[in-house]
């Protein structure tokens, strides 16, 4: 049974006359009329009694009318979801993150994004002196990415993927030969990071503040390229995830030492402010970054 059939009987059930029921449905009183017969004699039916200006509905009819009311409203009431829905479904996501080597994989995750949903307009923020956890409740940012989850009421953390954070060296420095470092071989060392507070640094945060362990030296330098060619030249170390490096050729003389015996994991979450995990446009972002397959070749620490 189509729907035009449903409509048409329910209009003019409710206009009670076939002039102004051809005016709602935008017909001439002969398509009106002819689509009526049409459907009557599909169903096998009489629907309405007519007359020159009163139609009224037969006992079959009103049945009829009845259940095209039902289907009608039904499917207003869908259709007023699907609109409320797609409004949700539009919104400006500004993006940060504590740890700098996920800028690898973010823009390919953001052009991904905007292809398949062009009404989601994502800024990535590059960088901040604040710490992320007050951009957030500061409005700043919507949301970010962080190695330890934000341990607040007003913040809700989804967990995203783990990695492994190694030490990169030169060949020639003395640390090299060891199966793997302790807290403590930093401490004759020029540690270089990308950059400053230390405390949002991954090393420092899951290794050396724990331990109560202070670098000799620490430089920041911005450019991975720049801190690679010190290292090589034995001029200091840094920690990195293997995946962050894949895009850079590295020299055969340089080496990932792990930390601690058992390696050093850990866990990327994204953190959002509660208030807002129930915008559409915000669980649409959630549920295809946690299922990129970026994030899970992060996850697989394959080796460089």
């Amino acid at each position: 049974m189509e729907l035009k059939y449903l409509k048409l009987v329910k209009t003019i059930a409710d206009e009670g006359n076939i002039s102004k029921s051809a005016g709602r449905l935008f017909l001439t009183q002969s398509a009106l009329s002819h689509q009526l017969k049409d459907f009557e004699e599909r169903i096998g039916i009489k629907v309405f009694i007519r007359s020159r200006n009163d139609w009224k509905l037969t006992k079959e009819g009103q049945e009829v009318y009845e259940m095209a009311c039902q289907v009608i409203d039904r499917i207003d009431e869908g259709m007023s979801r699907i609109t409320k829905i797609q409004t949700g479904s539009r919104g400006m996501i500004k993006l940060g993150t504590e740890c700098y080597s996920f800028y690898h994989g973010l823009p390919a995750f953001i052009q991904k994004m905007n292809v398949l949903y062009p009404e989601i307009d994502i800024n990535l923020n590059i960088e901040s002196g604040q710490p992320v956890s007050l951009q957030l409740l500061n409005k700043e940012l919507d949301m970010c990415i962080v190695t330890t989850p934000l341990s607040n009421d007003q913040i809700t953390n989804y967990e995203l993927f783990s990695d492994e954070l190694f030490a990169l060296m030169s060949s020639e420095n003395e640390l090299a030969d060891k199966e793997y470092l302790e807290p403590t071989d930093f401490l004759d060392q020029h540690l270089i990071i990308h950059s400053y507070p230390i405390e949002t640094v991954s090393v420092h945060k899951h290794f050396l503040k724990m331990n109560q362990v202070n670098p000799m030296k620490i430089t920041a330098v911005p450019m991975t390229e720049v801190a690679i060619e010190l290292i090589e030249a034995n001029m200091g170390i840094a920690c990195y995830s293997k995946w962050a490096l894949k895009n850079f050729k590295l020299s055969e003389s340089l080496k990932f030492v792990p930390l601690g015996k058992n390696g050093l994991r850990r866990t990327h979450n994204l953190s959002i402010r509660t208030e807002d995990q129930n915008k559409q446009y915000i669980q649409d972002f959630i549920e295809n970054i946690r299922e990129d397959t970026l994030l899970t070749s992060f996850n697989t620490g394959a080796r460089i």
